[in-house]
């Protein structure tokens, strides 16, 4: 392990093949900018947050929309900035981790956007993080490829997809990266590093720097971010508006505050996307002891149909279309296989999916496959026509209430024994290949990220928590977990192999999904021991 001090930032992660390119003393104090004039609020607002979460889990606080930020939803007069070049039609947007191969199949899938993911499908690995930065820089200048197994070789096509960057959450530290002993925010280190770098080769290409910003519980946080970015403008001495960013709904509480959050990200804001996985376990996580009412069925049973899901994402449309903003549908996880019949009936479902998030005026949706963009692709052209959009179908047919978007019973549905292995499996799976340095691991035929880890063991958390009974009577006990933890795991162990680091991954899912609280995996203890081991 090296230790070098440059531009106040300690970089005490291992130098690598061209790291020089990216790890340069200007992008080094240029973060080291961004981090000392924001490091204090984020660390207030972090705090803010837990204590949140302690009221609305105790019942002191009942989440509603805010009434001191009424005339920001009141205000018909105020609106986003126009598209940005390259953002005007996002009718399918692929999401994938910054890998070599990902990147040259992810621009030329003949998607509109490619999120490109230092988030929930990256495993911030050292080398993860700065290779995929490198992966970016080489892409933007168009010297990168790819070569498969059998020797194809794969470069850039004519015309890519835009990049639109997902930096890692505010909650989240860049371990590698240090001042004062202290490490830096994620955050600042993914965004800060691929706009020194791109900024000013992205504008003389006609796009610009563009990020999904992940994670977001309140306005407040959105003002920090957009605090961000005009600080780091006039840094790198580029016109004010120039960064454009689309803000993840995947916690409750920014549900109650999307009109708030593109007001304060106006003059950088491009629109909304609604992140169905984590906005799941954002309402078990802070209403994880609520009582029966908030207890989730099976997670495959909880569709976008649930009237609490559709009150979710109807508002976030008729939100971004009242200020001019871009509202960008859910993820199909679905993965292609060899079995045609298994690919007819999940094509078919995807299509479903996005043929009811076009009608409901969504101007375009995620696939994480490239096989699927040709589905949502002819989805969404029937709907748009020659239009790049919907931002005219303003939805004022739409009304919605706290009460419809704290309905979670109306997902219906049941628990089942089969629903609580699959739950204990996936996470298992994923955090097995999280910890081997793959974030977007394919399983059972469905893309899952760290989302799906979150979601699959704060749901058996919250089962036991709440003794909830299978549909066969039986109550879901601690004691039925571990015996059917230690099934799945000998299962797993067959199919996997030695290679495997699921005695590790157990030992994660006991810590967050049997003990007296609900931590995310991404910020136990377990997290902190193997990120260091995966330096």
């Amino acid at each position: 392990m090296s230790h070098r001090f440059t531009s106040q930032i300690e970089v005490a992660g291992p130098a690598g093949e061209r790291y020089d390119e990216i790890l340069t003393p200007a992008a080094l104090a240029f973060i080291a900018r961004l981090d000392n004039e924001f490091a204090g609020r984020r660390r207030e607002l972090l705090d803010e947050r837990r204590l949140r979460r302690e009221k609305l889990a105790s019942g002191e606080e009942v989440l509603d929309f805010r009434p001191e930020t009424r005339w920001i939803r009141n205000d018909d007069s105020w609106q986003v900035a126009p598209a940005a070049p390259g953002l005007e039609d996002r009718r399918v947007e692929i999401t994938g981790p910054t890998d070599r191969k990902m990147t040259v199949n992810a621009l030329n899938s003949g998607a509109k956007v490619w999120l490109a993911d230092f988030e929930d499908a990256t495993s911030p690995t050292w080398s993860n993080i700065v290779g995929g930065q490198l992966n970016l820089f080489d892409a933007i200048r168009r010297d990168i490829d790819f070569t498969t197994e059998s020797g194809k070789r794969y470069t850039i096509c004519d015309n890519p997809a835009t990049i639109v960057v997902r930096p890692r959450g505010w909650h989240l530290v860049e371990k590698h990266l240090r001042i004062d002993g202290r490490p830096v925010s994620a955050s600042l280190v993914d965004f800060g590093l691929y706009l020194f770098h791109n900024a000013r080769q992205l504008l003389a290409r006609g796009s610009g720097p563009y990020f999904y910003l992940p994670k977001l519980e309140n306005h407040l946080e959105a003002r920090l971010w957009n605090d961000v970015f005009r600080l780091a403008q006039q840094e790198l001495g580029i016109p004010q508006g120039t960064i454009r960013a689309t803000v993840l709904i995947e916690t409750i509480t920014a549900a109650f505050e999307m009109d708030e959050i593109l007001y304060e990200l106006r003059e950088h804001a491009a629109g909304l996307n609604a992140g169905r996985w984590d906005y799941i376990f954002s309402i078990i996580k802070n209403f994880g002891d609520a009582g029966a009412d908030f207890v989730l069925p099976d997670r495959a049973e909880v569709t976008m149909t649930a009237p609490f899901m559709r009150a979710y994402t109807e508002l976030l449309v008729q939100t971004c279309h009242k200020r001019g903003a871009h509202a960008i549908g859910g993820m199909a996880a679905f993965i292609p296989s060899k079995d045609p019949e298994a690919n007819a009936l999940a094509f078919e479902k995807v299509r479903q999916d996005k043929e009811r998030e076009a009608r409901d005026g969504f101007d375009g949706s995620w696939v994480a496959h490239p096989g699927l963009v040709p589905v949502c692709r002819e989805v969404f052209d029937e709907v748009l026509g020659g239009w790049p959009n919907q931002l005219g179908r303003t939805r004022e047919d739409v009304s919605v209430t706290a009460e419809d978007l704290l309905n979670v019973a109306s997902a219906g549905g049941e628990v089942t024994e089969k629903g609580l292995r699959a739950n204990i499996n996936v996470a298992l799976r994923y955090v097995d290949s999280w910890l081997r340095g793959t974030g977007a691991a394919a399983i059972f035929n469905l893309m899952e990220d760290a989302a799906t880890a979150e979601i699959a063991r704060a749901q058996v958390w919250q089962w036991i928590r709440n003794g909830t009974k299978l549909d066969d009577g039986t109550a879901v006990t601690d004691s039925l977990v571990r015996t059917m933890l230690d099934e799945e795991l000998a299962s797993i162990r067959a199919d996997l192999g030695p290679e495997a680091k699921l005695d590790d991954a157990r030992e994660i899912f006991v810590e967050t999904a049997l003990g007296e609280k609900l931590p995310s995996f991404l910020t136990t203890g377990a997290y902190a021991r193997y990120l260091t081991d995966l330096a």
